[in-house]
């Protein structure tokens, strides 16, 4: 049985990774309000997380701890300038223009070009036959997506996923030197491309593709504040990073689960309309983002009973909460019907996730199509997994489709 006493987030290992969730449901269960050796508390409870991401008083802004993490670098000028790491009023300037990326009108143009992507994607699955799911399908649905978005062209497309997977791997408790250099070099090579991008649709604002978003970016203002070319790059490296990564873990570990519950996989073939509520399961049970954090502006009180003391810095366990008993039946099961389902893979509070909207329509469109598409879907060799603690999908997810 696991000791939770001796259990600390900054020195897991890959069996964690692997596995996590006995070890979560145990800290659950056991100590909800974990102090790791460095001070920090982790918390696995779901009331305790929606209420950190609730709170006024938890604050997002990370640089005086990134500082400490990555010392003067890229990466340090990326995490410290994109919206997610942010408070007000800057949060506040650089999420209402960025907002506009994401307006129910582009909404409309990027459900026509995802559902266009996904089907010419699924072309080259059939004429496949055996594949990777990774590699030939969920990176490069995100990739297409994205690019579109930020006007990337297509000699740099396959580059994406390498820049995101090194720049969120930095963030991971437990980071290499190697990690550490390949994080800021992929900020400064990603960032320098997107620089020239920039330019140029600056300076060609009528040349802009069907569904890209760059122009809004660059000439939108909120208050007269317009955002500044490094505000542009970095954030939207964080576009990349919130739509890219994400969007692959979430095909991969969907299809993951469908693989393991060949029932629900039956289910949904037989009632196509349940697609709606299999994307937000799937997101309850494998969440591609597993751990959040803030930092305590005041002392806090938790509905647990814990007090958190002004200055602690938290990270919350989106993977544990998303199977709390307290708040979902037989928790640990897979069921594409569950009602409600008030799970946290999109945060909520003032940072709840800007894309939230566009994701769920990817995942619609990508999981509902893949499968109706290819009812026979079946594994076809070992699966290797991200070898990340934040961020949860697969490298590998070999499949066949006949």
């Amino acid at each position: 049985m696991l000791d939770v006493a001796q259990f600390d987030l900054n020195a897991i290992g890959p069996d964690f990774i692997e596995d996590p969730y006995p070890t979560l449901a145990a800290l659950r269960r056991n100590d909800p309000v974990h102090r790791n050796s460095d001070g920090s508390v982790y918390l696995t409870r779901h009331d305790d997380c929606l209420a950190t991401y609730r709170s006024r008083d938890m604050l997002s802004d990370k640089t005086e701890a990134f500082g400490a993490k990555f010392g003067e670098c890229p990466l340090k000028v990326h995490h410290t300038t994109s919206l997610i790491f942010n408070d007000p009023p800057y949060h506040t300037v650089v999420r209402k223009l960025i907002s506009a990326a994401f307006t129910p009108r582009k909404l409309v143009v990027m459900e026509r070009l995802i559902e266009g992507i996904v089907d010419q994607l699924l072309d080259r699955v059939e004429d496949l036959g055996e594949l990777d799911l990774i590699a030939d399908f969920g990176m490069m649905l995100p990739t297409e997506i994205i690019s579109f978005m930020l006007g990337v062209p297509e000699d740099y497309r396959e580059k994406l996923r390498g820049y995101s997977i090194a720049i969120l791997g930095a963030l991971d408790p437990v980071v290499s030197e190697a990690q550490m250099k390949a994080g800021n070099d992929a900020v400064t090579e990603f960032g320098a491309i997107l620089s020239d991008l920039i330019d140029h649709r600056r300076n060609n604002p009528d040349g802009a593709g069907e569904g890209e978003v760059l122009e809004a970016l660059i000439f939108g203002e909120h208050d007269g504040r317009r955002l500044t070319q490094e505000e542009l790059v970095q954030n939207c490296i964080f576009l990349l990073n919130a739509g890219h990564e994400t969007t692959t873990s979430f095909v991969g570990n969907s299809v993951g689960l469908f693989l393991d519950n060949p029932g629900e996989h039956r289910r949904l073939l037989d009632d196509p309309d349940l697609i709606g509520t299999a994307v937000e399961e799937c997101l309850r049970v494998e969440s591609p983002l597993q751990i959040g954090n803030r930092l305590a502006g005041e002392d806090i009180a938790l509905p647990s009973g814990a007090m958190i003391p002004k200055g602690t810095y938290i990270h919350t366990s989106i993977a544990a909460a998303n199977r709390d008993p307290e708040v979902f039946a037989d928790p640990d099961h897979f069921d594409i019907a569950r009602k409600p389902n008030p799970h946290i893979a999109f945060i909520t509070g003032i940072h709840v996730c800007l894309g939230a909207s566009l994701a769920r329509m990817e995942g619609k469109i990508a999981l509902g199509r893949l499968i109706a598409r290819f009812p026979k879907l079946a594994a076809n060799g070992p699966r290797e997994r991200l070898g990340l603690a934040r961020f949860r999908g697969f490298t590998s997810l070999p499949i066949r489709v006949k």
